[in-house]
């Protein structure tokens, strides 16, 4: 399988050869087979209480674990025509969250756009920010925008120091992601009785589980606050996915085979009972239509007798959907479980 070097920002592989090594589990079972054994199969959504919607791949960041492939010079973006289709989907349904991802989903021209749409159904809207882009020139107004319209943020900070987070996110990301925290807490986020929700996300620096989220979000409180002053409402925990740029270096580390069978080892069937496609709606950039945005990587479409594209949604035909399913998804249903909202259990 040929797989390009890090730093090179275009795809790292295709979704088909990622798959192909994704199959290639060892002794341990595979995922569908699990789930048999744990009475789940076959797993299906239970409704849609999150409408994710991922803007595209843009980002000012190029991280290491990225399962986005995101960078800089990424073209994929959403449309202002299928940014007009999600709008109309939510409308036609009650369903209470919208969560914006990308990519950094600030850099689309359609971000500010959806986000004041959604807030007009009177939805809850997720920002995934990644902090350093608050402190770009062209985005001088975002944080005052997003106080304005009541977004709760959701942060990316891999650790309360500095040498972790740059060896994932870049060199200087952490002192940029302070700063944004500061800034964000001087408008209210993070801050008792405000009603601005400031939630951090902390994912390991290499190939193994995230710690028990109780344990890592204290230990973040008391540092984040004595070192820098920064207070934030939740820490949630999210294991490292084997998609795209991590599975790169797992591959290149040698650290695949032993990740994947960590993984597996750890499954949880309570926390495959409650992982984040049974209830979530994961609309791409081109407005095809997933079941999570992992899948989207993957080019794991919504299985077909479910309508395939945000232009034909359909709520009575995606709620009780089966869920397209495949080894990575060993990522979510390990220990106590992994989400976009972080532990499922």
């Amino acid at each position: 399988m040929a797989l390009t070097l890090l730093g090179q920002h275009k795809p790292l592989a295709s979704s088909a050869e990622q798959l192909t090594v994704l199959a290639q589990m060892g002794t341990c079972l595979p995922f569908e087979e699990q789930l048999r054994q744990s009475g789940l199969s076959p797993l299906r959504a239970t409704g849609i209480t999150v409408f994710q919607i991922n803007v595209g791949k843009l980002c000012n960041q190029t991280c290491r674990h990225c399962h986005v492939d995101a960078g800089p010079d990424r073209t994929e973006r959403m449309s202002r025509e299928t940014a007009e289709q999600c709008i109309a989907a939510l409308a036609q349904t009650d369903i209470p969250t919208v969560d914006i991802t990308g990519g950094a989903p600030e850099l689309s021209p359609n971000f500010r756009w959806l986000v004041e749409q959604a807030r007009a159904l009177n939805r809850h809207v997720m920002d995934r920010c990644n902090l350093s882009v608050l402190l770009l020139p062209s985005q001088a107004d975002l944080a005052t925008f997003l106080a304005a319209q009541r977004v709760e943020i959701i942060a990316s900070l891999p650790y309360y120091r500095a040498a972790q987070t740059d060896a994932q996110r870049g060199e200087g990301i952490f002192d940029k992601s302070i700063e944004a925290l500061q800034l964000l807490n001087n408008l209210g986020y993070g801050r008792e009785g405000s009603g601005l929700l400031l939630n951090l996300v902390h994912n390991p620096v290499g190939a193994f589980l995230p710690p028990k989220q109780e344990a890592i979000e204290a230990q973040f409180r008391k540092e984040l606050l004595n070192k820098h002053g920064v207070e934030f409402n939740h820490l949630y925990t999210i294991t490292n996915m084997p998609v795209s740029r991590f599975l790169e270096f797992l591959l290149e580390s040698g650290n695949y085979q032993g990740y994947m069978e960590r993984l597996a080892n750890a499954y949880n069937p309570a926390a495959a009972s409650s992982v984040m496609c049974r209830y979530t709606l994961s609309v791409g950039w081109d407005g095809t239509l997933y079941d999570c945005d992992f899948n989207q990587m993957l080019e794991l479409p919504v299985q077909p007798d479910a309508p395939a594209h945000i232009r034909d949604f359909d709520a009575a035909r995606l709620h009780h959907r089966q869920i397209t399913t495949r080894n990575h998804c060993y990522g979510c249903t390990a220990g106590a479980g992994s989400s976009c909202g972080g532990a499922v259990t």
